[in-house]
């Protein structure tokens, strides 16, 4: 399977092969050696700048998600603080219901106070007018009960009502009531 190449051909390919090696080694090691080594100064930029849009790009996702946190937190916020005002706007108005309630309560109160004074004042006026009425009436029973008995003559009552002095006919008329009053008991 090999195919048969005559001695020559095979003798001049190995010497180009190794002709072709030690003029590559030839040309290497004459030619400039830092040229070989050396990078661009452009490179190092470059590759400091890919550097810094590594870490942007990170440091960017990072805020985006703070953003995206901050951003739920607000909406979070904003429905407490709707909550919180609807409460506190319902509960100013019960209070400002409860203080209309109470401003009507206090004037009922102080009109049904004032009522009640009114109507213990016309009471004790009324209770005044009744002992007063009683007292007249017992004195009037008193006076007709000794009239009745003959105790009081009626002529000497007649000379004090005609008396001017007013002063004199109560003074007489209270020595015959007591005068009355202590023969009652002595019976």
């Amino acid at each position: 399977m090999f195919v048969e190449l005559p001695q020559n051909m095979i003798l001049m390919i190995a010497g180009a092969f190794l002709l072709g090696w030690i003029l590559s080694r030839v040309f290497s090691k004459s030619g400039p050696k830092k040229g070989g080594l050396e990078r661009d100064p452009r490179d190092f930029r470059i590759q400091e700048l890919e550097a810094k849009l590594r870490i942007a790009e990170g440091d960017s996702k990072k805020s985006l998600t703070d953003v995206e946190k901050l951003e739920e937190e607000l909406k979070e916020t904003t429905v407490g603080l709707e909550r919180r005002d609807n409460v506190i706007s319902e509960q100013q108005t019960k209070i400002e219901s409860v203080t209309k309630d109470l401003k009507g309560s206090v004037l009922k109160t102080r009109e049904l106070r004032s009522e009640l004074s009114d109507r213990a004042t016309a009471g004790l006026h009324a209770e005044a007018k009744i002992r007063q009425v009683e007292t007249e009436l017992s004195v009037a029973q008193a006076s007709t009960d000794m009239i009745a008995t003959g105790v009081l003559d009626y002529d000497q009552v007649a000379d004090a009502i005609d008396d001017p002095d007013k002063d004199a006919m109560a003074d007489a008329l209270e020595l015959e009531l007591e005068n009355t009053q202590n023969e009652k008991l002595r019976s």
